[in-house]
């Protein structure tokens, strides 16, 4: 099945290099985008199942064997992940139908669609550190273009601080990638799982904290954050949804990946770091969605603070807080995704993104109200949505481990997230429309459709949470056993070896 491992990043790849044949026949294009997403989550879905089933799959590319050629490894975290790449991924291209108009379509809006996607579906799946890096640069890159595309003054600015903080990341990443190398003389994630543990480990905390800066500008962590409220708020929604969903998620991945696999020889230290930027990174973000009166910056915002949750897990490092830190990834990729695409939605109706001049969707658009409601609940986490199992499980986690002070500061960011909603609902759906001012343009059914589809998965995930969270479970159980991981890659010598046991 080694083939069902590298489709998720195939597949959109085949699909931009057609596209871009394709640039001057936009009907095409957008077909042929369409169909292609619904492929890629039919892929993502059996390739999910099959490591289900069987356990990990992994691809050895020309037939070199691991460590010495390029290994893609579908485990249930990285299986996970690609499956929620392509419901966003339908998601958003569904929605583009209507949101980007023929100007960013005739630029490559399409292509560059489906690059981005076999950027962030290659970081999930690679089996090293310097193919991990150049995933990175291709997202990277075709997010920058997306993100500019339009060249408005805004997204130009914008652009310029999405892409030079990034620069700046992926330049102390490849640094870090060169020691690595130099220590250990491997970047297979499976051999440097094997090596590592027999490194100086003075030097080896050094290198994981040039990780832990790399990956916390991408993920937007405490105090790497301020390029993401800057720039998320100026693309089309369709293109802001899929950032807002994804891009910090991929290096929330990259996070849980170096940091169950890789620097596991002084939790004491790593994990106590990642636990105070976890509580900074909560408590900034809400704070400043709270000071926004622009509904897409609020929401920029909160993603900032809900990035502190899933890292809160990660840090605390046991069963229960890694099922929560994947489960609340999941989740929030659904219903922040699915709240700007709402936002959009208000937009046309009230014909702007300020909370004082929007207003009147709930009586002008109570189906859209509905919409709203659940998914700003489940981010606030309000039984029985998603978003209450997810804190739940990662507050559980960090009581029965006795880690009071950042158990306050999840509760306390739960109830600020809640007003943050609720000044939300009060502007734009309870308070009448301004004097004199009337709805605009009905939204198309192909705006609205995505958003149904969202809203009912986050309705799912929290009325049927059992299936998901058996599978975050298996995820969380991998992590915590990295000689799983290592067996499945090297094989058993190799994990023998890791655990200690004798040949």
């Amino acid at each position: 099945m080694s083939w069902l491992v590298a489709a998720p990043v195939v597949l959109p790849l085949l699909t931009a290099a057609l596209l871009f044949v394709l640039q001057s026949r936009s009907e095409v294009q957008r077909v042929l985008s369409t169909t292609s997403t619904a492929v890629l989550v039919t892929l993502s879905v059996i390739l999910l199942y099959r490591v289900s089933e069987g356990g990990i799959l992994v691809a050895q590319f020309g037939e070199w064997r691991a460590p010495f050629g390029i290994s893609f490894v579908a485990d249930h975290l990285s299986a996970i992940m690609v499956v929620v790449t392509g419901v966003m991924a339908v998601a958003t291209a569904v929605y583009a139908l209507r949101d980007i108009d023929g100007t960013r379509e005739e630029l490559g809006y399409h292509p560059l669609f489906h690059v981005l996607l076999a950027g962030i579906n290659g970081a999930f799946l690679t089996g090293d550190l310097f193919n991990l890096y150049v995933w990175f640069e291709v997202l990277l890159i075709s997010s920058f273009v997306l993100l500019t595309l339009g060249n408005r003054r805004e997204q130009l600015e914008g652009g310029i601080k999405y892409v030079a903080v990034n620069l700046v990341s992926s330049m102390i990443f490849l640094g870090a990638i060169g020691l690595v190398y130099g220590l250990t003389g491997t970047l297979n994630f499976a051999d440097l799982a094997v090596r590592l543990p027999e490194a100086p480990g003075g030097l080896v905390t050094v290198i994981a904290m040039l990780f832990l800066v790399a990956f916390g500008v991408k993920a937007a962590l405490f105090p790497l954050f301020f390029w993401l409220p800057a720039s998320y708020h100026t693309p089309p929604l369709a293109i802001a949804a899929l950032f807002a969903g994804m891009l910090t998620k991929v290096g929330v991945y990259a996070l849980i990946r170096v940091f169950t696999l890789l620097f596991v020889h002084d939790v004491a230290y790593t994990h106590t770091i990642l636990l105070w930027i976890s509580g900074f990174t909560m408590l900034i973000g809400v704070l400043g969605a709270a000071a926004q009166s622009d509904v897409r910056k609020l929401l920029s915002f909160h993603i900032i603070s809900q990035i502190g949750y899933m890292i809160m897990g990660l840090a605390l490092y046991t069963p229960l807080a890694l099922l929560g830190s994947i489960f609340y990834i999941v989740h929030n990729i659904v219903a922040k995704a699915n709240l700007f695409l709402i936002a959009g939605i208000g937009r046309r109706l009230t014909g702007s993104f300020d909370l004082a001049r929007m207003g009147g969707l709930y009586r002008g658009a109570p189906f859209l109200s509905v919409l709203f409601l659940i998914s700003a609940f489940s981010l606030a986490g309000f039984p029985p949505l998603s978003g209450f199992w997810a804190k739940l499980v990662v507050v559980l986690a960090g009581a029965r481990v006795e880690a009071w002070p950042i158990v306050a500061v999840a509760l306390l960011v739960g109830l600020l997230t809640l007003y943050s909603m609720t000044k939300v609902w009060q502007a734009a759906f309870w308070t009448p429309l301004p004097a004199g001012e009337r709805m605009q343009e009905r939204p198309s059914a192909l705006l609205y459709a995505p958003a149904v589809g969202l809203a009912l998965l986050t309705l799912a995930m929290g009325l049927w949470s059992g299936p998901f969270l058996a599978l975050t479970e298996a995820a969380a159980n991998e992590l915590m056993d990295p000689s799983i991981y290592v067996r499945a890659v090297l094989g058993e010598a190799a994990a023998a070896a890791m655990r200690g046991d004798t040949p």
